[in-house]
């Protein structure tokens, strides 16, 4: 029921947006920032939004810190590597996945300060910064918030007319919550947080 709810909402989010983009008679572009938090790997994806139909690519990848660092120093390499990216494309907001474990807690700890040194990194360059749990991404690429990771990944390169799927998986979850994040946002909100 919940669901059915959401497809609802996004589908009249959707016509409205549509309707005053036509209104204003132009076009206009949002740059989002898609990060999948981790320590070893965390994943971006730079995504530019013409329309509510109309997503770019623009770059995709990962963060990658080296296990031979202590902790205090991969988090700082994290913190480095996003100022850098915040830097280098100027998003107008951030979509951030939320963390999901059901058993490892040790794991869940380490990469939740792994996702601490990207918010704080990222919150110094813009204060529009959206979180999604993983159920939330999946259904707004997929419309099944319990597709598997390669459903999720054929979507992404589907909806934004890839040839293939980003590589490594990080990078294109990443991507995934950056168009999970398209999708959510409404007009009203897109020109707010410019």
């Amino acid at each position: 029921m919940k669901a059915h709810r959401l497809v609802i909402l996004y589908r009249i989010i959707n016509n409205v947006t549509i309707t005053l983009i036509k209104q204003l008679g132009g076009e206009f572009i949002l740059r989002i920032i898609g990060f999948d938090p981790g320590l070893a790997l965390l994943g971006y994806g730079v995504l530019d939004v013409h329309s509510p139909h109309h997503q770019e690519l623009i770059d995709y990848g990962v963060i990658q810190t080296s296990s031979d660092l202590d902790l205090p120093n991969r988090l700082g390499q994290i913190n480095i590597a996003v100022c850098e990216l915040m830097k280098k494309f100027k998003p107008d907001t951030v979509a951030v996945e939320e963390l999901f474990f059901n058993k490892n807690v040790k794991t869940a700890l380490i990469v939740g300060q792994a996702r601490g040194a990207l918010l704080c990194s990222v919150i110094q360059y813009t204060q529009s910064v959206y979180e999604y749990t993983p159920l939330q991404v999946k259904q707004a690429v997929t419309g099944y918030g319990r597709a598997d990771k390669l459903q999720v990944q054929q979507m992404v390169k589907a909806l934004l007319k890839l040839s293939k799927i980003p590589k490594p998986d990080d990078a294109a979850d990443a991507v995934a919550v950056a168009l999970c994040h398209a999708q959510a946002l409404s007009l009203k909100q897109a020109f707010a947080n410019r």
